[in-house]
């Protein structure tokens, strides 16, 4: 048993830890999704690039190199993007429903 061990913490510390930042983003993508929604304008734009400051700063603290920093903000930015496209689907088809509830 205790060599079983032994392995297993030389494997453990000798393997290299792979990130997949976005991936464990689902939270924030949400939050972003819907403050975005309700900031129109300058507001908007503002708070969008604070956002995606704040990606970049926490991936380059954490050793992650400049070229895969900028494809993982762009990797959040397009399903922050794809999650308020949802939203608008959702909201559409939730009007088209009740609009067609009413008529009957």
């Amino acid at each position: 048993m205790s060599a079983k061990t032994t392995k297993t913490l030389k494997a453990m510390t000798t393997s290299e830890i792979v990130l997949f930042p976005v991936a464990s983003r689902a939270g924030d993508i949400d939050r972003c999704a819907a403050e975005l929604e309700g900031l129109h304008g300058e507001d908007a734009v503002r708070f969008w690039k604070t956002e995606c400051r704040r990606l970049a700063d926490e991936l380059s603290s954490l050793g992650f190199h400049e070229d895969d920093v900028r494809e993982q903000v762009m990797v959040f930015q397009a399903e922050v993007q794809s999650e308020l496209m949802k939203r608008y689907q959702a909201r559409a088809i939730a009007k088209s429903r009740a609009g067609r509830a009413v008529k009957r």
